[in-house]
């Protein structure tokens, strides 16, 4: 990470800071000593002053008092600026009444100490991640070289870049004579998976090195040499079975390779691999510089001595995550450790979304719930007729963000970070201690790591302390212990920002002590805005917020109304915000809190602590930019977070910085930060608005949308090859059971199928089979072993297939009950039976025998987790219940009751929760003028409904059918 030397702008700003300043504190008070005197009286009488006449003397006089009062504010204002720099220890405190003076004294020492010996962070460091507590104890150098921070301190870093510089010098110069040292180069062959376990550099560096944190140097090593199937290594994370691996000349252990030609294990052919292999190498001519290993591949062409004009300041190790591990705290980013050659392109997906799990989770989860709402709303409603039928289907760009999120997505990382955090309040409310204030979260390899501002004590169990006492650690295996607790969402602000090597950044918008601004090319910030705004919306770790959007971001609301709203201008966002400036104030003080988080999670709770982010994509004047900075000040206190766009990259009251460049990366050096920027840009947000707008339950569908996506054949000659049942226990009738243990794998790849008539993207249907990521060949192994189960229609057309677009879709041949189910009740309620009454009762009933229970009955338990992405729970239920209210009203047509409660009983078995159906079944009864039946009833309903009662419409349905039926259910107990 480069971290940018001090510039003559820099000493000049320093100078006229330390003029301003020396002004201020010394020539002010000199200047009214000399010309007004000491601002006190000799003597305290008074009365007497009281009875003196008011002249031009007595005006001035209390004019000088109150230049010195703010003399002395602003003296005061500096002096706790110094002090908070200097140590580098908290947020500063906040002098009373002192907005704008304290503004100016924390410029002026900020200008003045940033290229001093002592310039210290005004807040704890982002990019300290790595250390542990005894590295706080070491010598400064050391210190330099392992902590870049915010502001970090100046002469530190000069002698660690000097230490570094030394040290790569050494290294460079002994790495060819340790080679030739400790013998002939050696190699290794990437070994195929076993099970769900992938290698990884860090593995074969832990096996033959000793220490998998030299992974880098097996990555420089071979970094962009041509493998043998063609491909080449650009990433430490993405390596495949059958790569050849040149390793350090100290690697050990039985598998590596050290004389192909004379060593008999190895085929002929893999030795033959090996010997190109080796000729491509620099090894090959005997330099032996790759040894250097990761200082090298870290310094690189900045070690070039004191004469430079840059410094490097190493970044603390981090582990890479497994090919089996999880980034964030489940996985790496989908499928990253195998993308082949000629996958480049990820298929075609969005890669902005495949990289960003926990903002594809949020979105595939709010998505889901759209369309769920969208379906019992229409079902319930009537809505246009498309009641049980499938939402619409995307295409173009929107189907590739649906697939993009749908291998993303890291519902499970959501799910562990959520829990833990609120496992984290539970534990802290419990012993009756505040939750401190956190700043940022770091997701490393399934550990979370909580920033805090200042030091907070030791953590309760299971969390731990960190590299230092700002930082608590929870590792993956202790968040899997955390169940749901019922406590509101301790950190609804965090949000992700990107990623440094293996480690996710999200950053606490409402607990930074001021504005964060953001410059860089308007498209580059309004990448990251959308990408702010889409997480906050739909994230899994808060319970509820307001987000506020100003100069960009319209069409986001509809992503979650709720929580999303959008401003028109500055101005209007300058009103609400100092009165809600002000209404916090005074509910914390009413309520007895200093900040939002005392009251968030304790006894009280109250829902008033939802944060309100504002998010200002549109630069704001000097003098609303002056205006936020005010409002900003004590914002962390209050629950407020500020994100604002800036042109320039200079914004007055901004306590953090940053900048997006061309290139997608983030930087705020002054924080030690360099990320892989987080980001939705403008095609991808506007496919996503799409998907949301077209799953809008309030929105009329656009044509007749009532046919199912695919129809079959449902007369004698349309009989299928292939037909499963999915309604009910899973079965396959045309086809051989697979053997062995892959028969679970192709049953589940066949099901995700047969629920997508339109199509399934290879890498969708690998991610839901394998969701901690899988190799390419495996993909494709199992795409070679299903085509060849399914085998191919009696003209030789496989009944697998791979359309235009590079989806997989089934034959007509293959078909499954569900799709049966579809097509009669379409042909009975807009087709054949429309226009005749015994075709349509004889499809309906036909209809309703193919119902055997819900989908998948019997799914083993770890599979078809895929399940919880789709909305066929609730359509499959909706479905049956159509079905049976239909064929109850063609019953109740020819006053056949009974046929009518025994059909609705039956769709009652996979719907029971259906309101329609029980009140029809209510109707039905009471047409056999039993009213000890229809007592029964009611009192079946009643005891179903629990504490929570009857629906009203049901209540009110037996008022009007039952007069009674209270006192009936009453003395039956």
């Amino acid at each position: 990470m480069r971290v940018r030397q001090r510039t003559f702008g820099d000493f000049v700003k320093a100078f006229l800071a330390f003029v301003a300043l020396a002004v201020l504190l010394v020539g002010v008070p000199a200047a009214l000593a000399m010309t007004a005197g000491w601002p006190f009286p000799e003597t305290f009488e008074p009365m007497e002053w009281l009875k003196q006449d008011i002249s031009v003397s007595t005006f001035l006089g209390i004019l000088t008092f109150v230049v010195w009062l703010a003399w002395a504010q602003f003296t005061a204002c500096v002096l706790v600026e110094m002090k908070a720099a200097l140590s580098g220890v908290g947020v500063p405190g906040r002098v009373p009444g002192a907005g704008p003076s304290q503004l100016l004294a924390r410029q002026l020492v900020a200008a003045l100490l940033l290229v001093g010996a002592t310039a210290a962070s005004f807040t704890p460091s982002l990019a300290q991640l790595g250390q542990t507590f005894d590295d706080t104890q070491r010598p400064t150098v050391a210190a330099a070289q392992q902590t870049p921070g915010l502001f970090a301190q100046q002469q530190e870093q000069a002698a660690g870049a000097a230490a570094a510089v030394a040290e790569q010098a050494s290294h460079s110069e002994a790495a060819p004579a340790a080679a030739e040292k400790q013998g002939d180069t050696k190699f290794y062959r990437i070994q195929p998976p076993e099970g769900r376990h992938h290698d990884s550099l860090w593995e074969i560096a832990e096996r033959h090195l000793g220490d998998g944190r030299r992974y880098k140097e097996i990555f420089e090593l071979n970094k962009d040499r041509v493998q043998p199937d063609g491909s080449r290594l650009s990433e430490a994370s993405l390596i495949r079975p059958g790569w050849i691996m040149e390793m350090p000349g100290d690697a050990r252990g039985g598998d590596l390779v050290e004389m192909p030609d004379d060593a008999p294990e190895v085929s002929p052919e893999v030795r033959e691999q090996i010997s190109d292999y080796a000729r491509t190498g620099d090894g090959a001519s005997g330099g032996g510089d790759h040894a250097q290993g990761s200082d090298q591949a870290q310094g690189g062409d900045q070690a070039q001595g004191s004469g430079g004009d840059t410094a490097q300041v190493g970044l603390p190790e981090q582990r890479p995550a497994p090919g089996t591990g999880h980034a964030d705290l489940k996985r790496p980013a989908p499928e990253q450790a195998a993308t082949p050659a000629q996958d480049s392109s990820s298929f075609g997906l969005p890669e902005a979304l495949l990289t960003a799990p926990l903002l594809a989770a949020g979105l595939l989860g709010a998505l889901g719930h759209r369309r769920r709402q969208a379906l019992w709303q229409s079902a319930f409603a009537g809505i246009g007729g498309r009641r049980g039928m499938e939402p619409p289907t995307p295409t173009g760009d929107a189907l590739d963000v649906q697939d993009a999120l749908l291998v993303g997505a890291d519902p499970e990382g959501v799910r562990l970070l959520d829990r833990s955090l609120r496992g984290l309040a539970a534990s802290l409310a419990a012993e009756s201690h505040p939750l401190p204030t956190v700043y940022a979260a770091w997701l490393s390899n399934g550990d979370l790591h909580l920033q805090l501002a200042q030091p907070s004590g030791k953590p309760p169990s299971p969390w731990q302390l960190g590299q230092d006492q700002t930082f608590w650690m929870l590792a993956r295996a202790d968040a899997e212990s955390y169940e749901d607790v019922d406590t509101a969402a301790p950190y609804p602000g965090l949000v992700s920002l990107g990623t440094m090597d293996d480690s996710r950044l999200l950053l606490n918008l409402e607990s930074v002590p001021g504005i964060v601004s953001l410059s860089g090319r308007e498209e580059d910030r309004a990448a990251v805005f959308a990408s702010v705004a889409a997480e906050l919306a739909t994230n899994g770790w808060s319970d509820r917020m307001t987000i506020t959007l100003v100069g960009f971001g319209e069409d986001l609301t509809a992503l979650a109304p709720s929580r999303l709203r959008h401003l028109d201008g500055i101005e209007a966002l300058i009103e609400t915000m100092e009165a809600e400036t002000r209404q916090r104030r005074g509910a914390l003080g009413a309520a007895g809190h200093d900040s939002v988080l005392t009251g968030r999670t304790g006894p009280a709770q109250h829902t008033r602590w939802a944060p309100h982010l504002v998010l200002l994509a549109a630069e704001p004047s000097p003098e609303d930019a002056m205006t936020l900075a005010e409002l900003a000040a004590d914002a962390s206190r209050l629950g407020i977070g500020y994100l604002v766009g800036t042109g320039s990259g200079d914004l007055p009251g901004a306590a953090w910085e940053m900048e997006i460049t061309g290139e997608g990366r983030l930087l705020a050096p002054l924080l030690g930060l360099e990320l892989d920027a987080q980001l939705l840009p403008a095609a991808h947000r506007r496919a996503v608005v799409e998907l949301f707008t077209d799953a809008d339950p309030d929105r009329s569908p656009d044509g007749p949308g009532t046919a199912p996506p695919f129809l079959v054949d449902i007369s004698e000659q349309g009989r299928p090859a292939v037909y499963a049942r999915l309604v009910g226990p899973y079965e396959i009738i045309g086809l051989e059971t697979p053997d062995g243990e892959r028969s679970a794998l192709l049953h589940e790849a066949l099901a995700l199928l047969l629920l997508h008539r339109e199509g399934v993207h290879p890498r969708v249907l690998s991610s839901a089979l394998w969701p901690r990521g899988v190799t390419d060949d495996v993909r494709q192994a199992l795409l070679d072993r299903l085509r060849d189960w399914l085998g191919t229609d009696p003209d030789g057309t496989p009944r697998l297939r791979t359309d235009d677009n590079g989806r997989l879709t089934l034959a007509k041949s293959v078909v499954s009950d569900l799709d049966v189910l579809r097509s009669l009740y379409h042909e009975a309620t807009q087709g054949k039976g429309v226009d005749s009454r015994a075709v349509r009762g004889r499809l309906l009933t036909d209809a309703l025998v193919l119902v055997r229970g819900p989908l998948l009955a019997d799914r083993p338990e770890g599979r078809y987790r895929w399940l919880t992405h789709e909305i066929v729970d609730a359509q499959l239920p909706l479905l049956v219940a159509d079905t049976g209210l239909a064929l109850a009203e063609f019953h109740m047509e020819k006053d056949r009751a009974e046929k009518a409660i025994e059909a609705l009983n039956a769709a009652l078995r996979t719907a029971p929760a259906d309101e329609r159906l029980w009140n029809e079944l209510l109707r039905a009864t009471h047409a056999l003028d039993d009213p000890a039946r229809l007592t029964a009833l009611a009192s079946d309903l009643v005891a179903r409904s629990g504490a929570r009662g009857l629906p009203p419409r049901t209540e009110a349905l037996l008022d009007d059918l039952l007069p009674t039926w209270r006192d009936a259910v009453a003395a039956a107990g």
